[in-house]
């Protein structure tokens, strides 16, 4: 994988990306959760690097992509990494979004309708208003607070435990929790307006309508939020499939790796 930057009004983006490839009918794109940065696809980079061409990115603010400015929303997110992939030659991107990665993917599915090659939410949720009430809108634009005062220590427990149930996935999170150790406050700033400016979106009540070949990925142990009861009402609504992944928990590609990279090559290949 080669280091690359790309300069915003914001701040420098960083992502990582390699062409070489068997096969050049799609690219992979990874984007990773809230506060997680590329580290958290290091065994879907690690499968398919070589396989079809990939890409990775430290989303704006997080861990290298930093210093950075949070005057942007979700829809800045897009397009940049629209801008970025467009740089990159990446012109059948397949977006595979963790969590908040899934929530850039569709607004890049609202924004750029035509360009997607297809979408695979992994531990995310549907971007529609629809899915979620006003309490939970009105907790996600508050809680800034709630990470710059909640215990360092406790926090760093509860972020690694309450996200992964494997070693491997609780230690990799940790790892990149430690990015922000000493730093409390970047990372209450970062997780703050991150769920701001999800919640905006979901006000925004946009279509976000999923209009290329999709896949829902969740695991059974996932107990980040209402993320269970979205994805089953999101499969129900909109009859897209949906894969549970056994005691797996948020961040199912690390608890799993070898069953969630089995069914990414499954579904790319079925799209080729």
């Amino acid at each position: 994988m080669f280091e690359h930057t790309y300069k915003t009004p914001c701040g420098d983006i960083h992502y990582w990306v390699n062409h070489d490839a068997e096969n050049q009918n799609v690219q992979l794109v990874f984007l990773p959760g809230l506060t997680a940065d590329h580290r958290l696809f290091n065994k879907q980079i690690e499968y398919f690097e070589g396989r079809y061409p990939v890409f990775v990115w430290d989303a704006p603010g997080h861990a290298s992509s930093w210093p950075f400015e949070f005057h942007f929303d979700l829809m800045d997110k897009a397009r940049w990494l629209n801008e970025i992939l467009a740089v990159e030659g990446f012109d059948k991107p397949v977006l595979i979004g963790q969590s908040m990665g899934g929530y850039v993917s569709q607004e890049y599915a609202q924004l750029f309708p035509d360009q997607l090659k297809g979408f695979i939410s992994i531990d995310s949720a549907p971007l529609q208003r629809q899915y979620v009430t006003a309490i939970e809108i009105w907790l996600l634009k508050r809680m800034e607070p709630v990470y710059r005062y909640y215990p360092w220590k406790s926090l760093l427990k509860t972020g690694t435990n309450g996200v992964a149930t494997s070693e491997y996935g609780r230690c990799l999170m940790r790892d990149i929790m430690m990015t922000y150790d000493g730093d409390q406050r970047r990372y209450a700033r970062l997780s703050g307006h991150g769920f701001r400016i999800l919640a905006e979106a979901m006000e925004a009540n946009l279509p976000y309508e999923i209009n290329c070949p999709a896949l829902l990925i969740c695991g059974e142990k996932d107990h980040a939020g209402s993320c269970i009861r979205y994805n089953k009402a999101w499969h129900k609504k909109t009859g897209i499939p949906i894969e549970w992944i056994k005691g797996a928990g948020h961040n199912s590609n690390t608890d799993a790796p070898e069953k969630v990279n089995s069914l990414i090559k499954e579904f790319v290949s079925s799209i080729e």
